[in-house]
């Protein structure tokens, strides 16, 4: 058996505990990993309070948790290139919140000794949306490319993703998140009213894409506004404004193309030029995945918050 943070229902914060899980063992394509650190998204609040439960069944008792780093301690048949001893991170579909979890060999990488446990477990969410959200949105170098929740774990890694394509991005944040965007090359805006105005004086020759990673306000219609089509405007966060508005929804969920492996690849090729950024607003330990979660819902991150195990 193994340690795991788990909710046996819907609900708030308070519903998370410790349970003992049986230690899972690697089937074909495989890896079992002790776990190191394990990155908190918006995505585990909003599945542990039942938001999600539509497109996200959860499965009582249910293990949150979807990037992690750590050792591998065993692989399954049909996997190369992993070793039992190998550091690595990765993606997986819920389970990281445990002192052990499985991963698809084909969502997993090596950990450069260079990279800490906690920015290795920054990386598999925000990479891999990143890499995606530009693509499914088209934007091409030279264009301008609107980023609501800019400040945030994906919004992070998506600025340096987008800056290394030639893209010009607008990122929304409260002000004290404006250096940060800055120092990522983002032109910052404040969110709340008034926000189209604020757009268009930092992008006086227009908006060409915008992609909403908060899920919240108005910010979708605003977007097509400024945009001029409902076609140039993607959701990751807001499932049902999608449907209101007309705009695309992409939640990483339709299984159709997987995009670990060219994220990845980008933000090591990017840590290995000495320019990738990973801030991280807090580290925590698991016993603390309740904690974690109220800060996650407060939302105004700067960066990715991370526990250890």
């Amino acid at each position: 058996m193994t340690k795991a943070i788990a909710f046996p229902q819907y609900g708030g914060a308070d519903v998370l505990r410790t349970i003992d899980v049986e230690l899972p063992a690697p089937g074909p394509g495989q890896v079992r990993v002790a776990v190191r650190a394990v990155g908190v998204n918006p995505i585990d609040h909003r599945q542990r309070s039942g938001e999600l439960h539509s497109l996200f069944p959860a499965v009582f008792p249910a293990v949150p948790g979807y990037e992690v780093s750590g050792v591998v301690e065993a692989v399954g048949a049909e996997v190369t290139g992993f070793a039992p001893g190998d550091e690595v991170f990765g993606g997986l579909m819920g389970g990281g919140y445990a002192e052990q979890a499985l991963l698809d060999a084909d969502e997993l990488a090596l950990k450069p000794a260079t990279l800490s446990w906690e920015e290795a477990a920054a990386i598999p969410v925000g990479a891999e949306t990143s890499e995606r959200a530009l693509d499914v949105l088209g934007v091409r170098p030279g264009e301008t490319l609107l980023v609501h929740g800019a400040a945030g774990g994906v919004g992070t890694v998506l600025l340096q993703f987008a800056r290394a394509r030639g893209i010009t991005v607008v990122g929304t944040a409260s002000e004290a998140n404006h250096a940060h965007l800055r120092e990522l090359g983002a032109i910052p805006v404040t969110y709340g009213e008034g926000l189209a105005e604020r757009v268009r004086a930092a992008a006086p020759g227009g908006v060409d894409r915008a992609l909403d990673a908060v899920g919240k306000g108005d910010v979708l219609p605003l977007s097509i506004e400024l945009t001029g089509s409902a076609d140039r405007v993607l959701t990751i966060a807001d499932f049902a404004g999608a449907a209101q508005y007309g705009v695309r929804f992409n939640g990483g969920a339709e299984g159709v193309e997987s995009y670990h492996r060219p994220a990845f690849a980008a933000a090591l090729a990017l840590h290995e030029a000495g320019t990738l950024r990973l801030p991280l607003h807090r580290v925590l330990p698991l016993a603390q995945a309740a904690e974690a979660h109220r800060i996650s819902e407060h939302g105004h991150l700067r960066g990715k918050i991370v526990l250890t195990v």
